[in-house]
């Protein structure tokens, strides 16, 4: 994996120490450990699916092939039903960065590649989404290594993109998601709770055990103190010139009851929800995901 940009060597040594297996998969389809890496004859057929792009072609059954002219693959007593699928905001708000190292999006996309990593390396498999105020790319669930360098690939030439609008993209992308899974929104998350929630309910229905990581900055948590200044709106260009002082109060209580609203929404529909900062190192977000 040497040569990518957010999956840097001393990082996968640090998640050779981890274990992917997600509190709530434990309790529900995904029961036990991951499936044994071997392939004797002393794993049992289960059943056949159909091949989608990223699959494992060792697995695809070549007789099935000449009789259908179609690939399914051989899937095995021993393999688990993970799937999980990663939706990393790439809206324009998210090339924020506070004046710090990092924006929303580089600290997001750094957790994107490690959680991709560590799926890909207990077999399991992985989907990305890209959006902004729709999906921007979009790559189906796969396993192998290849599959995992595209979508580092794809991370490292992700840029801000427009408007943010998590509720659209989760609309869209619901048809594409056929088998229940994990799902991982990494996001600033500056839309309206109402719909990002009535977004999630086809996933929820279904199965899905959601995970919403909300990126905000220092900056954008607590105004810092200073003279006049010029705020800009990085997806609408709207300027206001204010003495942070004058704002301080009003946009502390703005943004909290926009922090309580998604907390509330989140328990409510037994959703995992946490609050991250982007100072912090971005291996605090596996917190929530492995046990």
């Amino acid at each position: 994996m040497a040569g990518h940009r957010y999956l840097r060597p001393e990082d996968i040594r640090k998640l050779q120490t981890f274990e992917f297996a997600p509190k709530a998969l434990v309790e529900g389809y995904l029961q036990g450990r991951h499936r044994s890496r071997s392939r004797g004859s002393s794993i049992e057929f289960h059943e056949y699916r159909e091949y989608t792009p990223g699959d494992d072609l060792k697995l695809i059954d070549w007789r099935v092939f000449a009789r259908s002219d179609k690939h399914f693959l051989r899937t095995f007593e021993q393999e688990t039903n993970l799937e999980c699928h990663i939706f990393l905001d790439s809206s324009a708000s998210m090339g924020f960065d506070g004046g710090s190292e990092i924006s929303k999006l580089e600290y997001g996309s750094f957790f994107a590649a490690a959680l991709s990593y560590l799926v890909v390396r207990y077999g399991d498999r992985v989907s990305l989404q890209t959006f902004d105020e729709t999906i921007r790319e979009y790559f189906p669930p796969g396993s192998t290594n290849t599959h995992l360098h595209r979508i580092l690939g794809a991370l490292e030439r992700n840029t801000p993109g427009k408007e943010t609008s998590v509720a659209e993209a989760l609309m869209k992308a619901a048809p594409l998601l056929t088998r229940k899974g994990i799902l991982v929104v990494v996001s600033d998350f500056f839309d309206n709770p109402a719909d990002i929630f009535q977004a999630l309910s086809p996933y929820l229905h279904r199965g899905f055990r959601v995970h919403l990581f909300h990126l905000l900055t220092p900056g954008e948590l607590d105004l810092e103190q200073r003279g006049l200044t010029t705020y800009r709106d990085l997806e609408t260009s709207t300027r206001l010139i204010a003495h942070p002082s004058a704002l301080k109060e009003r946009y502390k209580e703005a943004i909290e009851e926009h922090i309580g609203s998604l907390r509330q929404l989140a328990q409510r529909r037994s959703v995992d929800y946490s609050l991250h900062r982007t100072d912090s190192h971005f291996f605090r977000l596996f917190d929530k995901l492995i046990v």
